[in-house]
């Protein structure tokens, strides 16, 4: 199912917005007990220094798809790949369905920002996220600016394999998404699909390896962060590409009987990549957003640098494509590669989120230790500002594990994912809380 075209539910947009202004959840008193003795004021990063484009260079990526005939002798062996609303069909809660905040535990609201308060906030079943760590999250708002594909809202989160004592070595860095309906925000049902990348000239498959820090499905491709094992910067998938598992185990790829996923339901298929084009050294995207406040629309990328570090943080864009025949990659040259259009330096590290909207660049930085909060600035070329809570005014408010930023234009809402909590608030709260 192809993405429906841009600006045809502009007025219903403006109504949920307004519908979810006025449902703002009472987790604020909660959130501010929980980080009242956090008051240490952040180191602040800034302002923004532009790369010059001789700086760039390293930023670039080069571009590989997998061969057609990989996909159609996956596919021919598999069955007919099917689309997101075959997937949604599936979230009937028994794979699982997410429990509203009331329903979550003292323990999973401490992954809560304190300010600005989270609007809703959804609490994942501990049992079926066990042994998994949470990553990034996109939304069918990146998918297409009137915040649905096809009929439907729907919420990405990305989940990579943690392990255990006894559980197979080859299981750990497992990478997998809950595909979540998100029609009705009282009800979040999900259904996991398998991060996979063909192998053997597509008789086989195994499982990406790597923690998805950065994710964003941008028309119908999903661009995944990869892992540090190899060149691959980001893995390409295809929302309209998705391949039934037909067996239920906790192996990857072809088995006696049929195809497993590790126990998913759905595997996707990656259909191309994007490598680093320097040396191993070059900075690899570590957290990923989309900007659709620039022409064209843009993959906004940050490195992780830790905290502490002497080093400075890296923050890129690059453009999208606007061939119709190329919907969802990145614009490249001739040589197919992809250079980053816009590049700057902060001072910030440990970024484990990053958002580019209207000029300003917004960075989530993680908790100094496991006891604090993290803290969320918005920085330009003029300066920074963090958000600020408590008597204190410290700048300890936000999510102390949060993965991600996602914009979701239709509704105004910023989405994140911290520990077992799945959250959003309005943007403009955001800007109301910068000191």
């Amino acid at each position: 199912m192809k993405h429906r075209g841009r600006h045809r539910r502009r007025r219903r947009g403006k109504a949920l917005r307004a519908a979810l202004a006025g449902t703002a959840l009472a987790l604020t008193a909660a959130a501010t007990l929980i980080s009242a003795s956090q008051a240490t004021v952040a180191e602040d990063p800034g302002a923004l220094k532009p790369l010059a484009s001789g700086e760039t260079a390293p930023l670039r990526l080069a571009e590989h798809r997998v061969p057609q005939r990989w996909l159609d002798r996956l596919s021919s062996a598999m069955g007919r790949p099917v689309g997101v609303g075959t997937v949604l069909d599936d979230t009937d809660g028994t794979d699982g369905t997410l429990r509203e905040a009331s329903g979550c535990t003292a323990e999973d609201r401490e992954g809560l920002p304190v300010a600005p308060a989270a609007t809703r906030a959804y609490c994942w079943d501990a049992a079926d996220t066990r042994s998994w760590q949470p990553g990034a999250v996109t939304t069918s708002g990146d998918a297409d600016d009137d915040g649905h594909w096809g009929e439907h809202r729907v919420i990405l989160s990305a989940w990579s394999r943690s392990g255990g004592a006894h559980e197979d070595a080859g299981d750990r860095g497992l990478a997998r998404i809950a595909v979540v309906d998100a029609d009705n925000p009282a009800r979040l049902g999900y259904t996991w699909a398998l991060l996979a990348v063909p192998v053997d000239g597509g008789r086989d498959y195994r499982g990406l390896v790597s923690p998805v820090s950065g994710m964003v499905w941008y028309q119908d491709k999903l661009l995944v962060t990869a892992g540090e094992g190899d060149r691959t910067a980001l893995y390409v998938y295809d929302m309209n590409r998705v391949q039934h598992a037909t067996v239920d185990a906790g192996a990857v790829g072809r088995v006696r009987g049929g195809w497993s996923a590790h126990g998913a339901k759905y595997v996707l298929p990656a259909v191309a990549s994007y490598r680093l084009a320097g040396d191993r050294d070059a900075p690899r995207p570590g957290a990923l957003s989309l900007d659709r406040s620039t022409a064209p629309d843009s993959l906004v990328a940050s490195e992780w640098v830790p905290a502490g570090s002497d080093r400075h943080t890296r923050l890129w864009r690059y453009a999208f494509s606007a061939d119709p025949d190329r919907s969802g990659l990145l614009a490249t040259d001739s040589a197919g590669d992809a250079d980053a259009v816009a590049a700057y330096e902060t001072k910030a590290t440990g970024v484990r989120g990053v958002l580019s909207h209207d000029s300003a660049w917004y960075v989530g930085r993680a908790a100094a230790t496991k006891d604090w909060r993290g803290t969320l600035w918005r920085q330009d070329t003029d300066g920074a500002k963090a958000t600020r809570c408590g008597s204190q005014d410290s700048h300890q408010c936000w999510s102390g594990g949060a993965e991600s930023l996602s914009y979701w234009e239709e509704t105004g809402e910023v989405w994140s994912q911290s520990d077992r909590v799945l959250f959003a608030l309005p943007l403009a709260s955001i800007d109301r809380a910068l000191g």
